[in-house]
């Protein structure tokens, strides 16, 4: 740490406004935790729970447990990027529109404008996907909601194609906004020019009067060589600042373009490994051997197998990453989804022991209600997780990229407790599904905050700073949490590592 920016500070001020930044991403995390919850509670209810429970016999426990997880996570994986995106977009159009003039880019506004197009897109995209898997699982049941997601992974890798096409035209467009730049340096080597032959002519008239007049130099000579030293120190700051300002567009362009790659690609390919999971196990199920201890198996080899062909890729990317742990993730939440329908039928196998006998119908109603509060529960639960750590995967590079700590992690704050509200107050009009969907946008806004409080940590040069980071990070979490000590517990080490982590 010691080639940290903030060397020049005392190690006292280091942990104080370290505390300070980690609390206020802490207590973003924090405040989501009781809208999260009070949403999921909603969700697990006799209503909503109704149309899942019915589906368990369609497709078994594993395959509801691979189709929630795999959906909730599509779904987290998708609003991020769509936010992303937009912030792209928006930044791109900042930059490009400010591209005629010499002076400095104004970058806060810049990471502003972003910033808020970015949580904006991610909560809209979230409420909007999780209104559509809540009317296709109350329309079409389950097997819908395979159909959907199998279509919309078939069409992800041509949304990939068209969109990096519409970047490139758009790229084109910023390179012919930059055409301000070109004017703007030939004005002043035009005015250069003008000078250099002006003093050129002046000096000659100057050695013409001398030789016909003598030494005629005085106060009048010096004033006018000072107007023209003047006028060319003017040339050569606008020169300069011209040139700095160019160099920063194109900096922060090249950036934003490599991001948009990073995540357009994510977006196309990361999620194909969990659906190709989720199909498999749920069309078991559909053929009748939902219970089958077959599936299992399937299930474990499908997972070994294509985690392998990732892993080992020589060529490893980010969504590559993602995807496996998407693919991992989702097997979890159909392990813990059989779990919940096996404990059903082992308490019922000990009640029986007992003389308690129950009906074969009372037992079958169990581990449906059983594996669908299971699956629901953990599918939210990854996708939150999963929603906060890329959050976190934005924040962290943004620190690093100089944009600013204290912006993005009180910024993103901000932005996130005013979208926790707008939630709220909407939440007559999202429905069930789309205020779930919104406040995992919440989420990754919120992870955004905390994953730029977590790299903030690792950039002071004293541990008394990085230590106070974490500790206002931690106390700020678990105040506004609750005390919420296995959600947040979890949260924060996944925040931090996603927030190490440079996908670009």
């Amino acid at each position: 740490m010691a080639h940290s920016k903030h060397g020049a500070q005392s190690p006292l001020m280091e942990a104080a406004v370290g505390f300070a930044l980690g609390a206020v991403g802490g207590c973003i995390l924090g405040a989501t935790e009781d809208p999260v919850d009070q949403s999921l509670s909603v969700m697990t209810s006799a209503g909503p729970l109704k149309p899942v429970m019915e589906e368990v016999r369609t497709v078994g426990p594993l395959g509801l447990g691979t189709l929630i997880g795999s959906t909730a996570l599509t779904t987290a994986m998708t609003s991020v990027v769509a936010g992303v995106i937009l912030a792209a977009l928006t930044a791109s159009v900042f930059v490009t529109t400010r591209s005629c003039g010499a002076s400095q880019i104004n970058t806060v506004s810049l990471w502003v404008s972003a910033g808020l197009a970015g949580a904006i897109g991610t909560t809209m995209s979230g409420a909007t996907f999780g209104f559509f898997v809540e009317w296709i699982v109350k329309t079409y049941g389950m097997v819908g909601l395979l159909w959907a997601l199998s279509v919309f992974a078939v069409l992800k890798p041509q949304l990939h194609f068209v969109f990096k096409l519409l970047w490139k035209q758009g790229e084109a467009c910023c390179t012919l906004g930059s055409a301000g730049w070109a004017r703007e340096r030939e004005q002043i080597e035009i005015k250069e020019s003008q000078q250099r032959h002006r003093v050129t002519l002046q000096i000659e008239q100057q050695i013409l009067t001398l030789e016909k007049e003598g030494d005629v130099s005085g106060i009048q000579d010096r004033t006018m060589w000072d107007v023209e030293r003047r006028q060319r120190e003017e040339l050569k700051r606008r020169k300069t600042e011209s040139e700095e300002a160019e160099m920063e567009q194109r900096s922060i362009q090249d950036w934003i373009n490599t991001v948009v790659i990073k995540f357009v690609d994510f977006m196309a390919f990361s999620g194909i490994p969990m659906t190709v999971v989720t199909i498999v196990t749920s069309l078991f199920g559909v053929f009748g051997f939902g219970r089958h201890p077959i599936v299992i198996i399937v299930l474990l080899a499908l997972v070994a197998i294509i985690g392998y062909l990732l892993l080992k890729s020589n060529d490893f990317k980010f969504w590559m990453l993602v995807g496996c742990l998407g693919m991992f993730t989702t097997f979890v939440v159909a392990m813990l989804t059989l779990h919940a329908s096996q404990t059903v039928v082992l308490k019922a196998m000990k009640m029986e022991a007992k003389g308690f006998n129950q009906s074969r119908s009372d037992i079958s109603t169990r581990i449906n209600i059983q594996s669908s509060l299971e699956a629901l529960n953990a599918g939210f639960f990854v996708a939150r997780v999963f929603q906060l750590g890329l959050g976190a995967t934005v924040g962290g590079p943004l620190v690093r990229h100089g944009v600013g700590e204290g912006r993005v992690i009180v910024g993103a704050a901000l932005v996130a407790g005013g979208l926790l509200v707008g939630v709220e107050v909407l939440e007559p009009v999202l429905g069930e599904g789309g205020k779930a969907g919104a406040l995992l946008g919440v989420v990754g806004a919120a992870g955004v905050s905390a994953g730029a409080a977590a790299a903030l940590a690792g950039t002071w040069s004293s541990w008394c700073g990085t230590v106070a980071t974490f500790a206002g990070l931690v106390m700020g979490a678990f105040t506004l949490g609750k005390w919420h000590f296995v959600n947040i517990g979890l949260q924060l080490p996944v925040a931090y590592i996603f927030a190490l982590t440079n996908p670009f």
